[in-house]
């Protein structure tokens, strides 16, 4: 895939460096731009061990926020069993209903098996896909191969939509990061993902710095706007920050909303409400 970037480690990070502390573009205080991550968060439980209980108290926390005088969350995101119980608690709120599918987090199943999957959790109710992408077929070069994966799953979602999850951890390598980022869009994603958060490391600003990059030469190609998720290991005011700069900076302001833009984490919420106190 065509490449016409210079995504040296070094380079990336002197670029990164230089976003980071350069002023917001777009929030004017910084009470400004914590309201703002925390509308666009994904609250997010996958965890095995995870129950109808648990899944209660999460969704009651996503809706909770604006009593208090916050933004609520963008969207809840659990496993396709506990689809239609997210969406029976948030109907009434205008929070998405987000599933991970089609072998999360391995991405190591037959097809047929993501496609069922991935059905179940749209007749369950679910608002929203975030599936992962078949590394190692990508690492191995089958590249046809993952991009008619993610181009049937997209058909499968129907009218929820698609977040392609890279697991960027394990593509290491910036060229791959970019390559894969413009596969997924190409077969049809809406979002791009760095990471399931299964896997160490999970996002990072660097894999961000490159599927933004990859963003936004496929938006100046095409028109198309792709939406940005990072995820995994995102859990202070801080480290969300670093992400939301990185993309009002590469991407600009058409991108500052939850349609265009998540964060996927656990314990962000809590932190972010603390900071706003």
């Amino acid at each position: 895939m065509s490449r016409n970037h210079n995504f040296s480690p070094v380079q990336i990070s002197k670029s990164i460096s230089e976003i980071v502390n350069a002023p917001s573009i777009n929030f004017e205080t910084l009470p400004e731009i914590l309201r703002f991550a925390l509308g666009i968060l994904d609250l997010t439980t996958l965890e095995g061990a995870d129950t109808k209980a648990r899944v209660e108290a999460l969704c009651k926390k996503a809706s909770g926020f604006s009593a208090t005088g916050l933004p609520d969350v963008a969207a809840v995101c659990v496993y396709p069993v506990f689809a239609r119980q997210v969406k029976g608690l948030l109907h009434s709120t205008g929070i998405q209903t987000a599933c991970v599918a089609g072998a999360f987090p391995s991405g190591q199943s037959p097809l047929h098996v993501k496609i069922a999957e991935v059905k179940y959790a749209v007749d369950e109710g679910a608002d929203e896909i975030d599936m992962v992408i078949s590394r190692g077929k990508f690492l191995e070069g089958e590249y046809i191969e993952v991009f008619e994966e993610v181009n049937v799953i997209k058909e499968a979602c129907g009218n929820a939509h698609l977040k392609v999850i890279l697991e960027t951890g394990e593509l290491t390598d910036p060229d791959k990061i970019y390559d894969a980022s413009m596969l997924a869009m190409k077969a049809g994603g809406d979002f791009i993902k760095t990471s399931t958060g299964k896997v160490n490391p999970a996002a990072t600003p660097e894999a961000a710095f490159v599927m933004l990059t990859a963003i936004k030469d496929y938006h100046n190609s095409t028109g198309k706007f792709i939406g940005f998720k990072p995820a995994g290991g995102i859990s202070t005011p801080d480290q969300a920050i670093v992400y939301i700069k990185l993309v009002e900076h590469i991407l600009g302001p058409e991108w500052l909303n939850s349609k265009l833009f998540r964060i996927g984490a656990s314990r962000l919420a809590d932190n972010l409400a603390e900071a706003l106190k």
